[in-house]
């Protein structure tokens, strides 16, 4: 039997590395991993806290992945965000996509951004930079909820 070893080491969860590197990746592209990411992220949260009830652990999910709560985060990172970081944020929020009917535009946009953001940073094995974010994020809310 063949031996099928992953090395990890690389920083990938998955031996499926990138067609191309992340700069010439549409942001679109980007969000649509980084919407993947930002939701395992945001759940293993939510496991870290004490309270598992279902419906709580839902509440909570929805608090950080709707577009309204992803644009409202987005814009407590911006002023720590690196040029580079900025400006994948800038692309990510100019793309054009198709905002569904539920949604405000500008929420969608700035959702859309914070997804190519994570994308980003998860394609270029930031993850010490999107361990960062991350900790920025539900510090932030853990202060909110001591209000």
């Amino acid at each position: 039997m063949k031996d099928t070893t992953i090395d990890l080491a690389e920083g990938w969860m998955f031996p499926y590395p990138p067609s191309k590197p992340s700069q010439q990746m549409n942001p679109i592209t980007l969000a649509y991993i980084g919407d993947a990411i930002y939701e395992v992220m945001v759940r293993q949260w939510i496991l870290s806290q004490p309270n598992h009830r279902p419906h709580h652990m839902h509440r909570e999910a929805i608090s950080y992945v709707s577009a309204k709560a992803q644009a409202k985060l987005l814009g407590r990172l911006m002023d720590r965000l690196t040029e580079e970081e900025a400006n994948v944020v800038r692309q990510g929020r100019n793309a054009k996509s198709q905002v569904p009917k539920n949604a405000d535009v500008n929420d969608y946009r700035q959702a859309t951004a914070l997804e190519a953001l994570v994308g980003y940073l998860y394609m270029e094995n930031k993850l010490d930079r999107l361990r960062e974010i991350a900790a920025v994020l539900f510090e932030e809310r853990v202060h909110e909820d001591e209000r």
